[in-house]
């Protein structure tokens, strides 16, 4: 029993740095794929802006 319970107490920081470095790395990416996605958008909405000003002036 006393084995089993330092086997446990010597992983758990390990496990628990392992959970930290995870839910980071987790909520690291996703934040990298929401920007990229909000500038896409942003990119798109410019392009179709600048088409519409284009089409819309007047020609010489």
């Amino acid at each position: 029993m006393d084995t089993t319970l330092a086997v446990l107490a010597g992983l758990t920081p390990s496990v628990g740095v392992g959970l930290l470095f995870w839910f980071s790395m987790r909520k690291i990416l996703r934040a990298d794929r929401h920007e990229r996605e909000a500038l896409d958008r942003m990119d798109r909405e410019g392009m179709t802006a600048a088409a519409e000003s284009a089409r819309n002036s007047p020609s010489r």
